[in-house]
């Protein structure tokens, strides 16, 4: 185990200089048009800086939902970055008036929340050629033209530190760093490689956004795109203070492998117990009583042991056919439920306080969404919003008896979503467009232009009044008014 506590000595970044400081700000927008990159600041509300979005889809629990008004009031442009160094695979998250995105270049940038400037940046290591990931997994991927932070970073607002993963190339190694950095300067805090004893770390890619649980850093991993290579779903938890790591692994039976926890780039949910609960992707395992822990919802307690899982009866079909039921994150509710769909298109309800293990499940819905559901799922009170590359899907949960009913789908926005300011927000990876939608009927009630995204599962983030959402190299901020 490699651990290093960062003091006077950390790593230094060069400086950008004037000009990559120097930021393009926004003209005007219209509601429903679309966004001008003029280089000049529109004139709109100033948000009151205090709150926080500090995780992926806002909360530990993953609903996706931002405290303060619930009723839209119309919506402008705030400001845009210019292009950053590297791609944007995961979200912002916000705290301490402060925004914090990670990019493929193995870059931090902090950025003020109401303005957009820069207020420090981090380059934390060489990032990773995609041709030695290639190489070493026997896989190509689908990022180019580096590998370095793709999941989303968490902040531990309490200790005014963020921690991101960083796929880093140092001599001819590859290694996974989990890194900590103060909020407010950039500091290295901490530098620990995160990679299992015994892995391929070219084989394994931390798609997943990052969370925290009881000081403790919860990071999990699967493969590249291609489902090649030596790799195994693990979900991997270490102090916040840096030291040995837990681990939970998928598909551990010798001669088994991938069940990747990769959740189209959500967190973990951390339950109020402090319980961790992961959904996982197709394994190697075909045969067998149980899928071993692949294409299943599992909780974990805190030290990740397994407390119970589901999976559908389906589950050795859909480890053949590559259709992960974790393609997306449970949906832990407050009534005592939890609802998972993924690749199959069939969602399933389960019992919060008994999964029920192979066909566990106490309702279900099939031939949802039109295709795949991917990435992290948004709930207000009994409503669902999924996130189907077909288009955001709405769905209501009934308790007595349990059962699913699909209320809409839109055809513009298949993003995973999130609520705010009384509209479910999606970004369009196709039309580069972040939609603005009415909650009961799915209809576009605000649009705006975006540059290309990099992947197929940015979702925005929102805090204190505002929205904000990335293409591939870009930040935009968003009033709501």
């Amino acid at each position: 185990m490699s651990v290093r506590r960062i003091g006077s000595g950390f790593r230094r970044v060069p400086s950008l200089g004037r000009t990559g400081r120097r930021l393009a700000l926004v003209a005007t927008m219209a509601a429903t048009t679309t966004l001008a990159l003029s280089g000049l600041a529109p004139v709109g509300p100033a948000a009151a800086v205090g709150g926080s979005w500090p995780v992926y889809h806002g909360d530990f629990g993953g609903s996706g939902v931002a405290p303060g008004s619930t009723t839209f009031g119309g919506a402008s442009g705030a400001w845009v970055t210019r292009g950053l160094k590297g791609k944007l695979y995961g979200a912002p998250v916000v705290a301490q008036g402060v925004v914090i995105v990670a990019t493929e270049y193995d870059m931090v940038y902090a950025l003020s929340e109401t303005t957009g400037a820069v207020l420090w940046t981090r380059h934390l290591g060489t990032a990773v050629p995609a041709h030695l990931i290639a190489l070493g997994a026997g896989c190509p991927g689908d990022i180019r033209p580096t590998v370095g932070i793709t999941g989303t970073p968490v902040i531990d607002t309490a200790r005014s530190e963020v921690f991101v993963v960083a796929d880093e190339h140092v001599g001819s190694a590859v290694t996974h760093h989990v890194v900590g950095l103060s909020l407010s300067t950039g500091l290295t805090l901490l530098d620990q490689v995160i990679d299992p004893p015994g892995t391929v770390p070219q084989s394994q890619l931390f798609r997943a956004a990052l969370t925290l649980d009881g000081g403790n850093v919860i990071a999990s991993t699967g493969g590249n795109a291609g489902d090649c290579g030596p790799y195994h779903g693990w979900v991997i938890s270490v102090p916040e203070t840096g030291g040995a790591l837990r681990t939970f692994e998928v598909d551990p039976t010798p001669g088994n492998q991938e069940g990747a926890v990769w959740m189209g780039g959500a967190a973990p949910v951390i339950d109020g117990h402090g319980n961790i609960w992961v959904a996982t992707g197709n394994g190697s395992n075909d045969t067998g009583s149980n899928p071993d822990y692949s294409d299943s919802v599992v909780e974990l307690s805190s030290t990740l042991a397994v407390l119970q899982w589901f999976a559908p009866t389906s589950w050795a079909t859909d480890n053949d056919s590559d259709l992960d039921l974790g393609s997306s994150v449970p949906a832990v509710l407050p009534d005592g439920f939890v609802l998972q769909a993924g690749k199959s298109q069939t969602a399933y309800l389960l019992d919060q306080s008994n999964l029920g293990n192979v066909g566990g499940q106490v309702a279900e819905l099939d031939n949802i969404c039109g295709s795949d559901v991917d990435g992290g799922i948004a709930y207000r009170n009994s409503v669902i919003y999924l996130p189907c590359l077909a288009g955001v899907m709405a769905l209501q949960v009934q308790t007595s008896p349990p059962s699913l009913t699909q209320l809409w789908q839109t055809g513009n926005s298949q993003g995973p979503p999130i609520v705010a300011d009384g509209l479910v927000w999606s970004i369009n990876h196709g039309s580069h467009r972040l939609y603005g939608l009415d909650p009961s009927t799915g209809n576009t009630v605000v649009q705006f232009k975006i540059a290309s995204v990099a992947n197929h599962f940015p979702t925005p983030s929102a805090v204190d009044g505002m929205l904000f959402a990335t293409s591939a190299t870009r930040v935009y901020a968003y009033y709501l008014h």
